[in-house]
């Protein structure tokens, strides 16, 4: 067979090594035969030889084996004792077993080799006879086998070898085919033990080379010398193949973690009076193994918390219409240079509302500040320390006890943890953990003469904006930055405002590194980019980890240290999204007059019809699934932060047809007093905040007035009217909802 199954592959080294370690103890018994130490050696090997190969179905491994172990048990018990017949016939079975590994090696079967000399031979030492003599082992020089057999050797050619054209042997003849190398590398020949901490050496030392390489690619470049940038060139390759086989070296199937979690699930199931089912996916997938001891923990945490939180008793199961049994899901794969591990159950789920609640009570959050909160959000509350929803914890888990201790673990190798959860049909908690910790590509950039490091799975894309163009293109809303990325608001962050620096660029000109940091992209405003290369990340001091801006540090080509930025924890400290959703009171009070500067959301329906909506009450911009659009009689809902909105679809308001494909809902989160509603439209095509004049002498159906916006006439939406076709009792004090609205135009 072309591949062995990598359970037998596992065997047949371990096995080989086994055998070797065999050869000499049994020597070594036959001058030491009252050895117990040697005695109990020899009976383990033979014994776990044995019972591998019953579990892999090798009878007659099995049977060769078990006699042996027979035997090896009187030799240990002191029942009999060595001779030279009892040595002979224990290497037999030796040599016996190596040839079984050997055919099974050949083509994964014992083939047609023959135990039952070696078995009669043995049996007969415990049954006291005199074994039948054992055949000495052949030789394997090739010299001593032709002394040995001289009359087999054909006498001609033997005799007159110049008779034979051996000097230009035809290419087809025989004699070429008997010149190649006849010798195949064994499985036991193609491995060897190394120790971890050889391998954390090489790897600290490929660490080094990158950076001397990546320091005389640098200047290579900078003399502009011929040989020399030939030269760099080849040691890059050679580094980067010498870097990527180390590499290797390190990386596991995380299936060595995952090996252990079948019992943990089977023990708490029936601790915990459930019947489980844990189905495995992916478990081939590679990861380096500081990593995998890394999240061990965190992983095991999270199946013990599906077994004993997640997933309900067989009898409530049943009464949810669901099969008895439960089922815990893990799985992992490859996706954007990072591993992603899910770990999902089919249970009752996570209430958010519930969650909210808690939080509420435990004094972890405010009512408002819950309100401002998407679902998703809130569920990350779990993870908040000393934060369970448990009505009593147990000995085995509570959802939220340790949870903390989890995030923190995989923050720490660089990684996420997500959750997701539908009431009544499971969760799932995704990790998504860095291949490697060592060497990593990454985006150097510039901000205040400083450099930073920005690693390239984070990065999605560059943005150079002109200084008319950022001019025009980056908006306000409500004090937050925001550009408009192919029809998308994409959040700004100033690394110069977070480092607490002044940006030496003064020309107007915008660079933004557009990141993503837990499922959520925003931009990173810059001064320059410099270079990308892959970098060796070095640790970081307490003092500088405090911080909580950095991941890490390292070395530049040109010897200048780098600081690495750490994006997630940038984005949960800079990126408040609560800073789209605040009102300015005092610019909205300053508006009284219909004529001053208007602010207003610009939004596309079908037909090519546009619409504006007054921004100062757009709380958010969001996209939602269609399948998450519910129904309360006849009226459209979708949940949103823990309460219920009502959803205005704007096209059919107007009688449009909607343009847009696709089962992506985009919703303008409209916000008056406590109430909000969902307002859908096509697209969101511009935001505004520019001297303009409203004209109500033309009214249509849903239309106030009309707005003059970048030279096209732009219909203003009676959004009273539009929310109270969907809802009708969305307004309980009308007079209130009135002057808000004047205060808006």
């Amino acid at each position: 067979m072309d591949e062995i199954d990598e359970i037998v592959q596992e065997f047949l080294v371990e096995s080989h090594e086994n055998l070797d370690q065999l050869d000499r103890d049994l020597v070594a018994l036959e001058r030491e035969p009252d050895s117990r130490d040697l005695l109990g050696s020899i009976f383990r090997t033979i014994h776990t030889i044995k019972g591998t190969s019953g579990f892999l179905a090798f009878g007659q491994l099995e049977s060769v084996t078990h006699v042996g172990e027979n035997l090896l048990a009187r030799l240990r018990d002191g029942k009999m004792s060595m001779s030279p017949q009892t040595t002979d016939v224990l290497l037999a079975m030796v040599d016996k077993v190596r040839d079984l590994l050997a055919a099974i090696e050949n083509d994964g079967t014992e083939g047609q080799t023959d135990v039952s000399v070696v078995v009669a031979q043995i049996t007969a030492i415990l049954e006291g006879k005199a074994p039948e003599p054992v055949a000495a082992a052949p030789v394997e020089e090739p010299v001593a086998e032709t002394v040995a057999a001289p009359v087999a050797q054909p006498a001609a050619p033997v005799a007159q070898p110049v008779a034979q054209p051996v000097a230009q042997p035809d290419p087809g003849s025989p004699a070429v085919e008997h010149e190649e190398p006849a010798h195949r590398r064994t499985v036991a020949e193609s491995s060897i033990r190394v120790d971890v901490d050889l391998l954390d050496t090489l790897m600290r030392l490929v660490g080094e080379l990158v950076l001397t390489r990546n320091q005389v690619v640098r200047q290579a470049g900078d003399l502009q010398d011929v040989d020399l940038m030939r030269s760099s060139q080849r040691l890059n390759l050679i580094a980067s193949e010498l870097q990527e086989g180390v590499m290797k070296t390190r990386m596991q199937p995380i299936d060595n973690l995952w090996s252990k979690l079948p019992r943990v699930v089977r023990d708490l199931g029936a601790n915990c009076g459930k019947q489980v089912s844990l189905t495995m996916v992916g478990k081939e997938t590679e990861l380096d193994r500081t990593l995998l001891e890394a999240v061990k923990d965190p992983l095991t945490h999270l199946v013990r918390n599906g077994v004993d939180h997640g997933l309900e008793s067989p009898e409530d199961r049943v009464a949810a219409g669901k099969p008895a049994e439960g089922v815990l899901t893990l799985r992992a794969y490859h996706q954007g240079g990072q591993v992603v591990v899910e770990v999902s159950d089919d249970g009752a789920g996570i209430d958010s509302e519930k969650v909210a609640a808690k939080a509420i009570e435990r004094g972890l959050r405010t009512q408002a500040q819950i309100a401002q909160m998407s679902p998703t959000d809130i569920l990350q509350l779990i993870f908040v320390a000393g934060f369970s929803t448990a009505a009593a914890v147990t000995n085995v888990s509570g959802r939220g006890v340790g949870m903390d201790v989890v995030k923190t673990n995989i923050e720490g190798i660089g990684g996420t943890i997500e959750v997701e959860s539908v009431v009544g049909r499971g969760t799932t908690c995704r990790l998504r953990i860095p291949l490697t910790l060592a060497i990593v590509p990454a985006l150097t950039v510039e901000c205040a003469g400083d450099r930073y490091a920005i690693p390239q799975v984070s990065l999605l894309e560059l943005v150079s904006l002109d200084a008319d163009r950022a001019a025009s293109a980056v908006e306000d809303i409500n004090g937050a930055s925001v550009y408009r990325l192919r029809g998308t608001l994409l959040p700004l962050v100033r690394l110069a405002d977070v480092l607490g620096v002044e940006s030496v660029r003064s020309d107007g000109h915008v660079v933004i590194a557009v990141l993503q940091a837990e499922g959520k992209r925003f931009g990173l405003v810059i001064d320059r980019v410099l270079s990308t290369e892959e970098i060796v990340v070095k640790p970081l001091g307490s003092q500088m980890k405090a911080i909580g801006t950095y991941s890490g540090a390292t070395i530049l080509g040109d010897g200048r240290v780098a600081l690495i930025l750490d994006v997630q924890a940038l984005a949960r400290r800079v990126l408040n999204a609560d800073a789209l959703d605040q009102d300015d009171a005092d610019e909205r009070d300053s508006r009284g007059a219909v004529a001053e500067s208007l602010r207003l959301l610009v939004a596309g329906l079908g037909g090519g019809r546009r619409v504006a909506i007054p921004l100062s009450s757009v709380t958010r911009l969001e996209n939602f699934d269609q399948s998450a659009v519910e129904r309360i009689g006849n009226r459209e809902v979708v949940q949103y932060r823990g309460g219920i909105l009502p959803v205005v679809r704007l096209n059919n308001y107007y009688g449009a047809l909607s343009d847009r494909e696709g089962d992506e809902l985009v919703v303008v989160i409209y916000t008056v007093g406590e109430r909000s509603v969902a307002i859908a439209v096509d697209e969101i095509v511009d935001i505004v905040d520019e001297n303009t004049e409203f004209h109500d002498e033309v009214t249509d159906h849903g239309v106030l007035g009309s707005t003059l916006v970048r030279d096209r006439i732009v219909e203003v939406l009676d959004v009273r009217a539009a929310i109270l076709s969907a809802d009708p009792t969305f307004y309980t004090a009308s007079d209130e909802f009135d002057a808000q609205l004047q205060e808006t135009m």
